[in-house]
């Protein structure tokens, strides 16, 4: 699995952890990843890390708790996709032709990846791709693919996209191919190594289903995809509970008159006060939010303090932060950890 990215788009969430270690539907993004590979039958994982490494192992330890055997290897500088493949290639296990499963680690999806597997072997593939069909192609490289299912082509992003399929960030590789990347490189598989294969003539397949998938690499994805879990609109083996329209955590504290819906989840020790609405959100732990406040399609970091009579719309709060009373903040507004909306400590970027 692919966790080395720093998650500069959901700053500032990941200026304290990985973007795989985001609580998400109550327990880290990975969690649900890993749970699921395991449900799938994956026996064995491993962790291709780079930002903040240590994170993961105090996280996930040796995989036990999963039912998994996890390893780990870091990348003192980041390696692209491909490269950070390769340098994951000396703790991989199995003979050069077994099938190795690549994935994205900020991709939620409910695709069969057995199914995936299966069309690998059958077609005796170098590579086989999970592709998603989306509205919007012309926002993705596009994959296209004959009448077999074979990949004919990686495209960059084009206003006119010749396919509604995209990849969506889980490979079944055949070992021996991984170890044809140049080692210690800095490699892109999207840009390189497959239109690489596919140029060479060897078999790239692509397996196409449109089953749920969301790559959660913005705040709006994050939240949708912590919603959707909790919801029950991707089944997660990792969700400790049964899906519905909240998920309350251990000893947080929601008063009887607050309303909470649209999948979201309140952290353990968070305090959600009288007549406070919560709705499709992500509530961190040890976050407060006041009497009355209003919190749409947000997320509240850790130990924030959302004052009563505030209201968010679609904003990302910092660890820490404090929101004073009246307030209104509206989409595309982040405050950084420990800042307060009225000094000169607040900051704000745009969602790109």
């Amino acid at each position: 699995m692919l966790v080395g990215g720093k998650g500069t788009r959901l700053r500032p969430l990941t200026l304290s952890a990985p973007k795989p270690l985001l609580p998400t539907a109550g327990v880290p993004f990975l969690a649900h990843q890993l749970t699921r590979a395991a449900e799938c039958g994956i026996t064995h994982v491993v962790l291709a890390t780079s930002y903040r490494a240590e994170m993961f192992t105090e996280a996930f330890g040796t995989g036990e708790d999963f039912g998994l055997s996890i390893d780990y290897v870091h990348e003192s500088e980041p390696l692209g996709t491909g490269g950070g493949i390769r340098n994951a290639a000396a703790l991989l296990r199995g003979g050069p032709d077994d099938p190795i499963v690549v994935l994205n680690g900020d991709v939620l999806t409910g695709h069969d990846l057995p199914a995936q597997v299966d069309l690998h072997r059958k077609k005796d593939a170098a590579v086989t791709l999970h592709l998603v069909p989306v509205e919007d192609p012309s926002r993705y490289g596009c994959v296209p693919t004959d009448s077999s299912g074979r990949v004919t082509a990686f495209l960059e992003k084009t206003p006119n996209p010749v396919t509604n399929q995209i990849n969506a960030g889980c490979y079944v590789f055949r070992r021996s191919v991984i170890d044809t990347i140049p080692a210690g490189q800095v490699v892109s598989v999207e840009r390189e190594t497959f239109p690489g294969l596919i140029a060479s003539g060897a078999v790239v397949m692509g397996y196409a289903e449109a089953a749920y998938w969301l790559d959660v690499g913005t705040p709006e994805a994050f939240v949708r995809g912590s919603c959707d879990v909790v919801l029950g609109a991707l089944h997660s083996p990792a969700l400790g509970g049964t899906p519905g329209v909240c998920l309350v955590l251990g000893d947080a504290r929601v008063a009887p008159d607050a309303q909470l819906s649209g999948g979201t989840t309140v952290g353990y020790g968070a305090v959600i006060q009288a007549g406070a609405i919560v709705s499709g959100s992500v509530v961190f732990d040890g976050a407060s939010i006041g009497a009355g406040a209003v919190v749409r399609d947000s997320i509240i970091g850790r130990d924030a303090t959302i004052v009563g009579g505030a209201l968010l719309d679609g904003v990302v709060i910092g660890d820490g932060a404090y929101v004073g009373p009246g307030n209104e903040l509206t989409r595309g507004l982040r405050l950084w950890p420990g800042a307060r909306l009225e000094d000169t400590s607040v900051r704000f970027s745009s969602d790109a």
